[in-house]
């Protein structure tokens, strides 16, 4: 059995080692490629093990970059971008492994376990993706594509940080912050010449502070406008981005990118994706507008954007007596955490225990995960925010279950990332009910990637999952954190030990879906704004054309003009979702499905909970979600309850 790598990352010698491993890789395929007779043992397993390698020695880097971000990290990234674009593209569009594996599913197909095919069939797709069979003149304008796209979106990301962290607003009037949760009063004070005053940042536990809860409508308008202006360039990456994927799409046979992208997707066609967002965006727009009147009825002017969230939080508190300021000592993260793990132990049987490693922040974790009494997997958790860490929550995998080419097995590894608000020496870190949510939503795409049992590792854990079902596993676990029998393992007030009451309990569950149907407008605004965004190459204002223009069927409360949300969409131009932002709503549709199926059964006894271990966590990528999710429920997956996760009447 192969141990958990040690995470260490030299940035002084990154690109010389990176070098190096590149030009050993390619000695090592051009060997493979010399064999008379390739098979899946002698051919495809190693040349796995290589793309597996190099992912490993290439992560650390990635990683830093996301979570200590400095002159340093950027420098050494954006070097090695262009260096491991062009070595994957440069692979990717090899006609002679392409014609490799063509010859070895058409010779071993009646041989080959269905793990071992997959990896076949998803590489012959990503060959003709990659345009492997083209002529060399296109396949260098596509290397030359990719390494540029890939630059541009590391900038897009930069640019963000940099936007965000270089934003201050400082406060000296106490009538500014009064009524705000005293945690986030805390978070926010600093000591000025003995004076106290009070700091917000763009940062997500500080914006959402004061949006939420702060009393000065100007301040929010500030907060609001310098959050919505950020990184005003990326407008022309945007562009650069945007014809860079046309092209790209083109010179592959496709009309256009959101085409290309649904090949290798559970969607079949565009118009599958668009009627089933259309059909979300008529089912929630009624109940929507009277949410919105709901909140309106606070609001003693016309609602703005910059004041939504703090007079929804009125209502909130009004429908439902929800105090923030009540709930947030329940929610102490090492408490929230070791809860989650006690869930996780009683739903699934896994569980886990702290390693004590040096890592790249005092206050990052890691912890070894068990299944019985057997050493699984490792994850490594990194949870409060700080300026060096970029914004959101995310899963990367580190290493991925597997078996070797000399047939030893390789043990999973993954970090978890989010931005929660940070502890101090005298303050811990208090999480938001919404926190948490994200925290099991992370933890899910986690498990699914460590609880792998599949020996080929292009098809173990999340890889090789059709990017519209990888949220899947994510959102059916988030759901849990919303159940009574789920809270009290964790809801504990980190002063006096209290365990949560049911009561609540109770006023956290009806307020699950307060102003949800408002929420999936948005949701469904960015998912048309991306589809559409990527149907037909647009430059310039035609980009802020196409989102106004959604926005008047989505956008109840008129949005500024200087708002200029795609300069900070990052999930779509420095992330994996363009054209696939719709995959959050597809793939909710089996979560949802999977996740009532559970609470009916009891949740700790439910025999679907079982198979969902068993059929989706050990499965990873080595079916197609559409024959898993039937093999899972028997049947195909029922729209309606969609709609019944988010409360939303038909």
């Amino acid at each position: 059995m192969l141990h958990f790598l040690k995470f260490k990352c030299n940035l002084n010698t990154f690109i010389d080692d990176l070098n190096t491993i590149i030009d050993t890789n390619n000695e090592q395929i051009n060997k493979l490629l010399e064999q008379n007779r390739k098979t899946y043992a002698s051919f495809v397993k190693p040349l796995q093990m290589v793309d597996e390698k190099l992912e490993q020695f290439f992560t650390p880097l990635s990683h830093l970059n996301s979570v200590n971000n400095s002159d340093e990290t950027q420098n050494v990234y954006t070097k090695s971008l262009p260096i491991i674009t062009q070595y994957s593209t440069k692979l990717s569009q090899n006609i002679d492994i392409y014609n490799a594996y063509k010859n070895i599913l058409k010779n071993e197909k009646d041989s080959l376990n269905y793990e071992k095919l997959r990896v076949l069939e998803l590489n012959i797709q990503g060959f003709e993706l990659s345009g492997a069979h083209l002529d060399d003149k296109t396949k260098q304008r596509l290397q030359e594509i990719n390494i540029t796209k890939s630059e541009l979106s590391n900038d897009f990301s930069q640019n963000l940080l940099d936007a965000t962290n270089a934003y201050e607003k400082i406060i000296s009037n106490k009538n500014d912050i009064k009524g705000m949760p005293q945690s986030d009063i805390d978070s926010a004070a600093f000591d000025d010449d003995g004076i106290t005053k009070y700091k917000f940042t763009l940062q997500m536990p500080s914006y959402i502070a004061y949006m939420t809860y702060g009393p000065n409508s100007k301040i929010r308008e500030e907060l609001y406008k310098a959050y919505v202006t950020r990184a005003p360039q990326n407008a022309h990456i945007i562009d650069e981005i945007l014809r860079l994927k046309d092209e790209m799409a083109k010179l592959l046979g496709f009309d256009n990118y959101a085409t290309y992208s649904l090949a290798s997707k559970m969607a079949k066609d565009t118009q599958s994706v668009l009627n089933f967002l259309e059909k979300l965006l008529e089912n929630s727009k009624a109940q929507a507008k009277k949410e919105l009147q709901e909140v309106q009825e606070l609001s003693p002017r016309p609602l703005q954007s910059f004041d939504s969230g703090y007079y929804s939080e009125l209502l909130k508190k009004q429908k439902y007596n929800i105090d923030a300021e009540i709930y947030q000592p329940y929610f102490e993260q090492k408490n929230v955490l070791n809860g989650m793990f006690k869930f996780l132990n009683k739903l699934f049987g896994i569980k886990f225990e702290k390693v004590e490693e040096k890592l790249w922040d005092k206050k990052a974790t890691s912890y070894d995960l068990f299944v019985g009494n057997k050493l699984k997997a490792r994850v490594y958790l990194d949870l409060e925010a700080r300026k060096s860490k970029k914004g959101g929550a995310w899963m990367h995998n580190f290493q991925t279950h597997c078996t070797n080419e000399k047939g030893q097995e390789q043990l999973a590894s993954a970090f978890v990332v989010c931005n929660f608000p940070p502890s101090s020496k005298t303050t811990p870190s208090l999480l938001r009910h919404d926190d948490i949510v994200t925290l099991f939503h992370e933890m899910g795409h986690a498990i699914h990637h460590l609880l792998s049992e599949i020996n080929e590792n292009e098809v173990s854990g999340v890889n090789g999952v059709e990017w519209d079902a990888v949220e899947f596993p994510s959102q059916f676990l988030e759901n849990f954190a919303y159940e009574p029998s789920v809270l009290k393992m964790f809801a504990i007030h980190y002063i006096n030990g209290d365990v949560i009451s049911d009561e609540m309990c109770q006023k956290l569950i009806k307020s699950k879906n307060f102003l949800s149907a408002s929420g999936m407008l948005r949701q469904v605004e960015f998912s048309i704004f991306d589809f559409k965004l990527h149907s037909s190459l647009k430059q310039g204002d035609d980009i802020q054309n196409l989102l106004n223009e959604i926005r008047k069927e989505t956008a109840l409360i008129k949005t500024p003009t200087y708002n200029k949300f795609q300069n900070g969409f990052a999930h779509i131009f420095a992330g994996g979702y363009a054209a696939g932002y719709y995959s959050y709503k597809w793939a909710e549709v089996l979560s949802a499905d999977t996740f009532f199926s559970v609470v009916d059964e009891g949740i700790f006894n439910s025999k679907i909970a079982k198979k969902y271990f068993d059929i989706i966590l050990k499965g990873g990528g080595a079916k197609s979600m559409d024959i898993y999710f039937k093999e899972l429920m028997g049947r195909k997956p029922n729209p309606d309850n969609l709609l019944r996760l988010n409360g939303i009447n038909t």
